[in-house]
């Protein structure tokens, strides 16, 4: 399994409250090792990899996930507490 986790730069270069609620939480379970990847949404880089991600998964917020399973399927979590009990605590 593959998790991506994008998240938010505001134009003034700070991440979204969501996205720092987000992180912390990851942190205190220790979860953060878990993720594979991290792209970044940044307003000052409309062409940057978050957005494109974005674009591509067709997700209007962050922060969100993108699991690959080992067999090529993809879900996007928009919900943290969902993506946490579904793929986080459940193995």
């Amino acid at each position: 399994m593959r998790i991506t986790l994008v998240t938010k730069v505001l134009a003034d270069g700070t991440a979204c409250a969501k996205c720092k609620d987000v992180m912390r939480l990851l942190e205190r379970g220790n979860h953060l090792p878990r993720i594979d990847r991290t792209l970044v949404a940044d307003e000052r880089d409309p062409a940057g990899l978050g957005w494109i991600a974005a674009q591509l998964y067709g997700v209007g917020s962050a922060p969100f996930f993108v699991v690959r399973t080992d067999d090529g399927r993809e879900r996007v979590y928009t919900v943290f507490h969902e993506f946490l009990h579904e793929v986080l605590e459940a193995g």
